[in-house]
């Protein structure tokens, strides 16, 4: 396997980046999260486990596969990277992924009982990929949290399959999302938190 050395460095310094901006933000609180950046048609650069957001260095960003075995390096994808590699797979377009902890996304996930929130109505829906008019309803699937990650990648597969949609929740746990690129990612997250905040103030 060759890897690109001056991608990886880009893509090393997107994640970075995005990290400062995302802990700014209050997306990432303490440790949370974790961020990705397709490299090919097989490897992902990803954040290491355990590693500060707001504090990312080059050094915390490894390459793996998109079955989230490191290549070259002995540390450790978060038990999460398996859901990055998933949706490099099966969505090829997708260029950067980013999974958040932000306070609205944790809450109204725990505060929707179905299985899908439906999001319509919003101006600033037009700025997730796809999206052309306020009219158009935006699903985002909400799937339980576990410890199986594994079985949470193969059940976000199946499902997604039939879902139009650029993000989803995990109960209690966060957001993802993806883009063709890391900017239209943070787009994603930051559009996605404000709609988010609406749909709580509506339901108070």
């Amino acid at each position: 396997m060759v890897i690109d050395l001056e991608h990886l460095a880009r893509a090393q310094q997107t994640i970075v980046e995005a990290g400062r901006e995302l802990h700014a933000a209050g997306q990432v609180p303490a440790t949370g999260g974790n961020f990705s950046v397709r490299l090919d048609g097989k490897h992902m650069a990803v954040t290491a486990s355990g590693r500060h957001k707001g504090r990312l260095t080059p050094a915390d960003i490894l390459v793996t596969d998109f079955a989230a075995t490191p290549v070259g390096s002995s540390l450790k994808p978060s038990d999460e990277a398996r859901l990055h590699g998933q949706l490099y797979e099966d969505r090829p377009a997708a260029g950067a992924v980013l999974h958040t902890h932000s306070k609205a996304a944790t809450v109204l996930s725990r505060l929707e009982a179905s299985a899908t929130l439906w999001l319509m109505g919003y101006e600033l829906q037009k700025a997730l990929e796809n999206v052309t008019t306020h009219e158009a309803r935006v699903a985002v699937p909400i799937f339980d949290n576990t410890q199986d990650i594994a079985a949470l990648a193969e059940a976000v597969r199946y499902r997604l399959a039939d879902e139009d949609c650029c993000a989803y929740l995990i109960r209690g746990h966060g957001l993802y999302t993806w883009a063709r690129d890391m900017p239209s990612c943070l787009r994603h997250v930051e559009a996605l938190d404000f709609l988010f905040e609406c749909e709580l103030a509506l339901r108070r």
